[in-house]
């Protein structure tokens, strides 16, 4: 695994097993992460959210409208089994911070892994409010810029 995940990246993915619970689902999935980082509200992935007008309600609107009865397979990671797209959005992660220099991997890299990794319940919130992987990373570029 890539040593350098931030620690809000750590505080999202424990907020996103709270939020795994309080779905009463018995593993992670990316919908979770999406809400984590809305949840926590304080990096470069929240705010783009933010810019977009959308909050942890809104996202969780979306959301809730594509989760589907059947349970995905399920792999553990940390607390509660990940979905086995979880586990693809944080290898996607690791490798957009990587493509991109970055010291670590944070929330935005997340949002880049959801948004990679199509036809997951989070990627498909993203997209059906208007969010594409093309405009998160160029807006993560003239972040690192600026």
């Amino acid at each position: 695994m890539y040593e350098k995940l931030s620690a809000r990246v750590d505080r999202v993915v424990k907020l996103a097993n709270e939020i795994a619970r309080e779905y009463e689902q018995e593993y992670v999935g990316t919908e979770h992460v999406l809400l984590a980082i809305a949840r926590e509200g304080t990096g470069l992935g929240a705010q783009l959210l933010k810019d977009r007008g959308l909050d942890e309600y809104r996202l969780r609107e979306a959301v809730d409208k594509l989760i589907q009865t059947s349970m995905e397979d399920t792999w553990v990671f940390g607390r509660l089994p990940g979905s086995p797209h979880f586990r693809n959005v944080i290898a996607k992660a690791i490798e957009e911070a990587r493509a991109l220099k970055s010291g670590e991997v944070g929330t935005e890299h997340l949002l880049l892994g959801i948004l990679a990794e199509a036809g997951c319940v989070g990627q498909k919130a993203l997209v059906g409010l208007g969010m594409t992987l093309k405009d998160v990373r160029e807006r993560i570029r003239q972040a690192a810029a600026g």
